[in-house]
């Protein structure tokens, strides 16, 4: 396979915090165009990876390369890529769409247009007044897809995407990344459900305590 089709690179990755070592020589590449999901109990290294991947956490030793570019050596943070890690942080007090275009005024690449064709993509309201903080779990979830989506990135990393959403929300979410497989995007996925990783991920990746094992 030609390292042209590896939009993400992970060489002798290690994490140590606080004398624990949470990250154990882990190498793996991810192919441009499809979807890859880790799995693994809590604890077990997934989310702090997906952080490595994304710029947020300092890798011990080891190197990340997103897109041709070392992460925390050419870009702190990888250029194009959609992020929901943990619960996305929103303003309680402001509505969903009011939050959006905060963060899009951010990065100046979208107007009022993208923001509100992202919620609606994901099965929101743009014009819902209502707070952030009267939100389900399942709209918070949603908003946080719209937030990472809205600028088109090629890149998602999606951690538990799927928590706090219904059958009916779940069906349209795999749907949703499917379509955005189609065209040509790279989507990182960590979920607990082995029915979404069967069902989404072209490889699958499992992680315990801080080791990477190929599944498929």
């Amino acid at each position: 396979m030609s390292k042209m089709s590896n939009i993400i690179e992970v060489k002798n990755l290690e994490l140590t915090l606080s004398k624990t070592n949470i990250l154990k020589n882990i190498n793996v590449s991810f192919e441009k165009g499809k979807i890859h999901g880790l799995i693994g109990r809590n604890g077990s290294g997934k989310t702090m990876l997906m952080k490595c991947i994304c710029g947020f956490i300092k890798p011990t030793s080891g190197e990340i390369t997103v897109d041709g570019k070392k992460v925390g050596k050419d870009v702190d943070f990888p250029k194009d890529m959609g992020i929901i890690i943990e619960t996305p942080g929103f303003i309680p007090y402001y509505s969903g769409y009011k939050n959006l275009k905060l963060l899009a005024g951010l990065n100046n690449k979208i107007g009022k247009e993208e923001v509100k064709k992202s919620m609606e993509q994901v099965g929101l309201d743009p014009e819902l007044k209502r707070h952030v903080r009267k939100y389900s779990l399942g709209m918070r979830q949603r908003l946080g897809l719209a937030q990472a989506i809205m600028e088109n990135p090629s890149i998602l990393v999606l951690d538990e995407p799927f928590n706090g959403l219904d059958k009916e929300g779940v069906a349209e979410m795999r749907e949703y990344l499917l379509s955005y497989k189609e065209q040509g995007k790279t989507i990182l996925i960590c979920s607990h459900s082995a029915e979404d990783i069967s069902v989404l991920c072209d490889t699958v990746h499992e992680m315990d305590k801080g080791v990477m094992e190929e599944i498929r």
